[in-house]
């Protein structure tokens, strides 16, 4: 509860409409997409939507001037309960500062507020022929704050790598309140050097270290032409095989996506239109370029992938590739139809493992999905070796939400067991926190020795990340 005191000092800085009170308001952002979440009840005391970086600002000033936790939000699209309120406090509704500030496309750049929607970004760029390319599943939800938080990336990580890629500046509100500039404080230049890389540090701190108010960030321009490959393989082996081969042979697909046999039957549950064969594995491998090269890399993918399958199709032509794209475009949402009455949940969803091991990794999914007698629906960027294992559970189950908690366990410990780690994309959060000792080591260490000297009362997204320690 907080201080009458406390809030209504808050109130005179947002207004009273933009404190909200009711228990109704905040339990709407108790959960994100995580099972962890949605199994607990933390409701934060206020939900303050704030739409200007003097808000923020001085938000953060009275929080840590009265010693009260704040949890940064975007959309509450995460998977890991990174913007969960697990303490109380504050939850800071950054989805109203959604605009772009500034267009600067001769220098391959814009600027925007952290709560604009991924898709919406795009949207406006392209009659410009430019793209942000880091490609999250959750593009119409997802906000550009949240990308920033958590280091996102997606199907195109392949080849356009993650979000820190194209940050080249941000605006940050620290703990305490101060507001700093990173990558130069009037730069609008595309690299630097100049200090320490504090941009860097931000992007993927999780809303643990300040507030991102304001970011800078390169675009590209939109490829000529994109191209697609798809092949059906009847041993998982040889799926990982040709994704290995195609790399020897000098190809860099712009995404390389595996569904499984289960991920597959549930894609055609949901959407029996698409007529998919029965197959172990499921590759998509896209290309972009200009015409002559997509033709080029399309067609000596087709070749390496016929060396282990006679299943191989590729087109260039836009309508068959948005029908071939739309059985790994719904197999998220897919997931819940292999079981009757039941639910796909977050838990283990984020494993990255050596791309060689993939396969391996992948039978081992499927064990103990026998093992614990959970259907399991693997599907990911085995491009990168990013692997996305969605547990479809009956969550009023209490029996089924222990069990999963164990399946969770097994398959983030085999990741690490494999040279690989418990998060590719979506974030460590409270869900991954225990095994940062082991995945981390000693830099662990200097994380918290860096949380503590910017934020001396642990106010910022307390106890995520495991930076709080013993």
């Amino acid at each position: 509860m907080l201080a009458q005191e406390l809030l209504k000092k808050i109130q005179d800085v947002v207004g009273p409409e933009n404190c909200l009170r009711d228990e109704a308001d905040r339990f709407c952002y108790a959960f994100d997409s995580s099972l962890l979440s949605q199994i607990n009840n933390w409701v934060p005391d206020l939900v303050v939507r704030v739409k200007t970086t003097e808000q923020v600002a001085t938000i953060l000033k009275l929080a840590n001037e009265y010693r009260v936790p704040v949890v940064p939000r975007g959309a509450g699209t995460g998977q890991c309960c990174g913007s969960v309120a697990w303490r109380g406090g504050i939850t800071l509704d950054l989805s109203g500062m959604n605009q772009i500030l500034s267009f600067d496309l001769e220098n391959l750049q814009v600027v925007v507020q952290p709560g604009i929607v991924h898709a919406e970004l795009n949207k406006a760029l392209a009659p410009h022929g430019f793209f942000f390319p880091p490609d999250p599943g959750s593009t119409k939800m997802c906000t550009l704050g949240g990308m920033v938080a958590f280091n996102s990336s997606g199907q195109r990580s392949v080849k356009y790598g993650t979000t820190k890629q194209y940050i080249l500046g941000l605006e940050v509100v620290l703990p305490t309140g101060e507001v700093i500039t990173t990558g130069g404080a009037k730069s609008r230049a595309l690299k630097s050097v100049a200090g320490y890389d504090l941009t860097g540090l931000f992007v993927g701190s999780e809303g643990t270290l300040g507030v991102v108010t304001r970011i800078r960030l390169k675009v590209l321009p939109i490829p000529e032409k994109r191209g697609l490959v798809v092949a059906f393989f009847d041993e998982l082996e040889a799926s990982g095989k040709a994704v290995v081969q195609i790399f020897r042979g000098r190809l860099l697909p712009s995404a390389i996506e595996i569904m499984d046999r289960t991920a597959m039957k549930a894609a055609g549950m949901y959407k029996p239109d698409l007529n998919l064969p029965d197959a172990e594995a499921m590759l998509l491998f896209e290309v972009d370029g200009s015409p002559v090269d997509v033709t080029y890399q399309a067609q000596k993918i087709a070749e390496i992938c016929r060396q282990f399958t006679q299943r191989v199709e590729w087109t260039d032509d836009p309508k068959r590739l948005g029908e071939l794209w739309a059985a790994r475009g719904v197999v998220g949402a897919a997931a819940g139809r292999v079981k009757e009455g039941a639910t796909r949940v977050y838990i283990g969803e984020d494993i990255c493992v050596p791309v060689v091991m993939v396969p391996q990794a992948l039978k081992k999914i499927q064990e103990l999905s026998v093992k614990y007698n959970i259907p399991i629906v693997t599907y990911g960027h085995i491009g990168d070796g990013n692997l996305h294992a969605a547990p479809v559970i009956n969550t009023y189950d209490q029996e089924e939400i222990e069990k999963v908690k164990k399946l969770g366990d097994e398959i983030h410990r085999m990741a690490l067991a494999m040279e690989g780690t418990t998060t590719g994309e979506h974030g460590v959060g409270l869900t991954r926190a225990q095994y940062m000792e082991e995945e981390l080591g000693l830099s662990l260490d200097v994380m918290r020795r860096i949380k503590k000297l910017l934020d001396p009362n642990n106010i910022l997204n307390p106890g995520k990340m495991a930076l709080e320690g013993e």
